[in-house]
């Protein structure tokens, strides 16, 4: 498995080996003792999560309060932009934010650390999205950002949509980032 960090170095792209011959592929999506030798984090993931969306929907920016989540995302089928946003106040990279095209043709995966927001844009008609965690999923801690945060100015690529992305109530009512400060 390859590791590359990104613009924050904290999120991680992981490439991993993929065997491809005549008959089709195999690859290991996850292996506890090659991801913490290539990242040098170790983490225990206690849930898998995975979502199927089509073309146009934006889910997040999501992040838990006092239960935070590190997520290692990978694409099944489809194309996503997935987008990790730093909301660690003490961080010189609080408030900045990465992006990488995660598709299930070059299976790249993503590792956003906990305190990140995390969202993703659907390029493809319809993608399915997995991720690990590494705390479960606590309704009561979960808060949002808004996607179009003047303050953040992420490139969703939004320009390649029909139309306005597509968000479920509650990231259409998400707060502006600066709640955070």
């Amino acid at each position: 498995m390859q590791c590359e960090k990104l613009a924050i170095p904290d999120v991680m792209l992981l490439k991993p080996k993929k065997f491809e011959d005549e008959r089709g592929f195999f690859m290991e999506s996850f292996n506890q003792k090659v991801f913490e030798e290539a990242t040098g984090i170790k983490r225990t993931f206690v849930q898998d999560n995975h979502s199927r969306s089509v073309k146009g929907v934006l889910r997040g920016l999501h992040y838990q309060e006092k239960k935070p989540q590190g997520k290692l995302v990978r694409v099944v089928s489809g194309e996503i932009l997935d987008v990790a946003v730093d909301i660690r106040k003490e961080s010189p990279t609080f408030g900045k934010w990465v992006s990488e095209i995660l598709s299930s043709d070059n299976y790249r995966q993503l590792w956003i650390p906990e305190g990140f927001a995390h969202g993703f844009l659907v390029l493809s008609k319809i993608a399915e999205v997995v991720y690990k965690t590494t705390e479960y999923y606590s309704p009561s801690q979960e808060r949002a950002i808004k996607w179009n945060d003047p303050g953040l100015s992420i490139d969703w690529r939004v320009e390649n949509l029909d139309g306005a992305p597509m968000l479920s109530e509650k990231d259409s009512n998400a707060e502006y980032m600066n709640v955070l400060k």
